[in-house]
């Protein structure tokens, strides 16, 4: 894997996401302050929406947008193989 799937570019997504969803803005004409939650997608929770409710799109969700699940491995044994899986096979097992 390179380009656009190395870990460094899933570690700078995830933290784009994180620096997105902690923007707040004020609506200019009711003063009202807007996040993320406010307009987000939301179809489990429409009503009431927490920002774990909103549903995001993106390869990062295949680890939870979670950067310690991104650097997690395992030991892996396949026959008399035994070798370590990371980010790389967790991620061509879920597409």
């Amino acid at each position: 894997f390179s380009g656009v799937l190395s870990a460094e570019v899933l570690r700078t997504l995830l933290e784009l996401q994180e620096e997105l969803a902690a923007i707040k803005v004020r609506a200019p004409t009711s003063g009202k302050e807007v996040t993320l939650k406010d307009v987000c997608y939301a179809p489990l929770n429409p009503r009431q929406p927490t920002l774990a409710d909103c549903c995001v799109n993106s390869v990062t969700q295949y680890f939870q947008n979670n950067a310690t699940r991104l650097a997690m491995t395992a030991t892996q044994t396949d026959g008399k193989k035994t070798g370590t899986a990371d980010w790389r096979d967790h991620l061509i097992y879920c597409v």
